[in-house]
């Protein structure tokens, strides 16, 4: 039994100095770097005194200050019709931050919308950043009842 210790004892020191030459690239590699995103999420959609208030979370990981940021959408009713087009301006997105923005829609029923299309981006401006940025790093997502379209 002693010596299955002391065999059991060099093995795992064998094993711990030998993985101390395993060259240092291959240890820490470093992780990839994130696509950029401009992250849209739909947070709440409640009744106002104007109609429909839709409350959204914006993260903007694009590596870049927005000076400016709209968004062209249609609403689809509870019959999937277009209901009404409609520009949602975010203003400023400043890199790396998160911003909490509402919007009312007036003469809109929270309850019968079913879903949102972002059609385009109306506008999407900053320095070093190309007007097709905001569309192609735009993620949707939703806590609501009302699905983003595809």
């Amino acid at each position: 039994m002693r010596s299955l210790t002391t065999s059991l004892r060099l093995l795992t020191s064998a094993l711990a100095m030998s993985l101390g030459l395993v060259p240092a690239w291959v240890q820490s590699a470093p992780a990839p770097a994130p696509d950029p995103a401009l992250s849209l999420g739909l947070n709440a959609a409640q009744p106002s005194d104007k109609g429909c208030r839709l409350t959204f979370v914006v993260n903007n990981a694009l590596g870049a200050n927005l000076s400016k940021a709209a968004f062209e959408i249609a609403l689809f009713n509870e019959a999937g019709v277009v209901d009404r087009p409609t520009v949602l301006d975010f203003k400023d997105l400043p890199a790396g931050k998160t911003k909490v923005a509402r919007f009312d829609l007036a003469g809109a029923e929270c309850g019968k919308v079913s879903r949102v299309l972002i059609n385009s981006a109306t506008e999407c401006a900053g320095d070093g950043v190309e007007p097709a940025a905001c569309m192609r790093a735009l993620k949707t997502s939703t806590k609501t009842a009302i699905a983003f379209a595809e």
